[in-house]
């Protein structure tokens, strides 16, 4: 009935990659994994979200403004304002929003 999981932990880093892990009418939780130097380009959120960096180390810009965020660092963020992400280090990111 339960189970233990390792999905973001064995979720592969290379380039990009996102995966829903959970989605319902409240909320959803998103795993994303960027090779060093890998970027997501400038995009929106539906909703207000929380982004925890698990391992590594990203550059978030938003509105101008480009903040460094390293392993067990979280930021929060409005919905609907364009931003970026950045990998320095080969990085995990969990987003709850």
């Amino acid at each position: 009935m339960y189970e233990v999981g390792q999905q973001i932990k064995t979720q592969h880093i290379s380039g990009i990659s996102v995966k829903k892990h959970l989605k319902n009418k409240a909320f959803e939780i998103l795993s994303i994994t960027l090779e060093k130097g890998a970027e997501l380009p400038e995009h929106t959120s539906p909703k207000a979200a929380f982004l925890l960096v698990l391992d590594g180390a990203i550059d978030f810009t938003i509105e101008g403004n480009t903040y460094p965020i390293e392993a067990l660092e979280d930021f929060s963020f409005p919905a609907n304002r364009a931003h970026s992400v950045s990998a320095r280090e080969n990085s995990r990111i969990l987003i709850i929003r």
